[in-house]
């Protein structure tokens, strides 16, 4: 237990925790505390292979994290004094402040609150988090981890808006991109896992998930990505709409009378998949699909159509790529997603092996063809690894 690194993930109704040996990248215990400030609330807490539950009022975030530590100490583990190294918390938006991992302060704290204008669905949860951890283990250090950071060295073309410059710059809008830690991870595990010079490789990563984003990565920094401002923009997502026109925001509020609350609403939490067929997870998708919902299938060409262009337009701006990773849930369990996203691409230089594409596995893996230039990978992404491996650097 000892050199351990606890990671945190706060949302506006939940925390995800692990418990993370930074070395061996093992996690000691995974949990989930749901359902904050609901009657109903759920903890489920893993620990060396047992599964626990505890159900009950979780009033606030706080009470959440005293409940999932009474966790620990049930499985005989006292994070206050098992010696543990550090806490690393994941941010969402570290705006033009922060693009490296940073202790935590109280001014740090602050200036992660003040930030949540550009994320008020997330930041104000992730600041809520790291004071209930904080105040839970005082003698730890606490260090934040921010979605932002890998991409604050974007070039300027890729992150400047063609907006008013000046009202850009006092509203701070810019292309931040999120994922960060996610992309940064698996570009650097494909260059290891082929035993490549990071700095000598062109990558497209592709970050599918209910959340989904793609980034161009040359030499190991990241020179374009599809979020934006905020997490909205770029691929179709579960519940998002990625790209629009932004003239159906105005459209809307003209025609349809919704307000700029509703159409929040709309675009991040009804559109995607789910506005278009009802459902936001594959695996539902695709049953529909089977069943003949032209719904569904229409919802899966738009997805596909949408993934393919931000897949030739990186390749293009990266002068032609080295290699293209699928990773999270749905880049590394739908082989119908990397197989149609890269059909009849073989003049640029891709072509997928059908077997290897099939095999389902928890391991990075090949899944193109010996004679593909373009290297074809699905390399699991570990995102509470890498937050435990930058909070470990913060240890005394």
């Amino acid at each position: 237990m000892k050199g351990a690194v606890l990671v945190v993930n706060s949302g506006s109704s939940s925390i995800k925790y692990q418990l993370v040996d930074p070395d061996s990248g093992d996690a000691v215990a995974v949990g989930l505390v749901e359902r904050i400030g609901e009657p109903d609330g759920l903890i489920t807490h893993h620990h060396r292979g047992v599964e626990r539950e505890r159900r009950g009022p979780i009033t606030d975030h706080a009470r959440g994290l005293r409940l999932a530590f009474g966790m620990f100490a049930e499985d005989g583990v006292d994070l206050a004094t098992a010696g543990i190294a550090a806490v690393g918390h994941r941010v969402v938006h570290g705006g033009e402040v922060f693009y490296r991992p940073t202790l935590v302060t109280v001014e740090v704290l602050a200036e992660i609150r003040r930030l949540s204008a550009l994320a008020p669905l997330h930041n104000p949860a992730n600041a809520i988090g790291i004071e209930s951890a904080m105040a839970a283990l005082p003698d730890v250090p606490h260090v934040a981890v921010f979605d932002t950071a890998f991409f604050h060295t974007l070039p300027a073309p890729a992150r400047t808006y063609a907006l008013d410059r000046d009202v850009a710059r006092r509203h701070n809008v810019r292309r931040y991109g999120f994922h960060g830690t996610s992309h940064q991870f698996v570009s650097a595990r494909v260059a290891e896992f082929l035993g490549r010079d990071l700095g000598e490789l062109n990558q497209i990563v592709l970050h599918l998930g209910n959340g989904a984003s793609a980034s161009a990565v040359a030499g190991g920094r990241a020179v374009d990505t599809s979020m934006g401002l905020t997490p909205l923009e770029g691929l179709v997502m579960g519940t998002r709409s990625g790209d629009i026109d932004p003239g159906i925001v105005m459209h809307l509020r003209r025609s349809a009378g919704l307000d700029v609350d509703q159409i929040d609403d709309l675009l991040n939490r009804r559109s995607g998949l789910k506005g278009l067929s009802g459902v936001n997870d594959f695996r539902e998708l695709r049953r529909l699909i089977e069943a003949g919902d032209a719904d569904a299938a229409l919802a899966y060409d738009v997805y596909i159509h949408r993934l393919r262009r931000y897949i030739g337009a990186y390749h293009l701006s990266l002068g032609g790529a080295d290699t293209i990773t699928f990773t999270a849930g749905v880049g590394e369990n739908a082989p119908d997603v990397r197989a149609d996203a890269l059909a009849g691409l073989t003049r640029l230089g891709i072509e997928i092996d059908a077997d290897r594409n099939a095999v389902r596995s928890h391991e990075p893996r090949v899944v193109s063809t010996d004679d593909s230039a373009v290297t074809v990978l699905v390399v699991p992404t570990n995102e509470e690894l890498a937050i435990a491996r930058f909070a470990r650097e913060f240890a005394a």
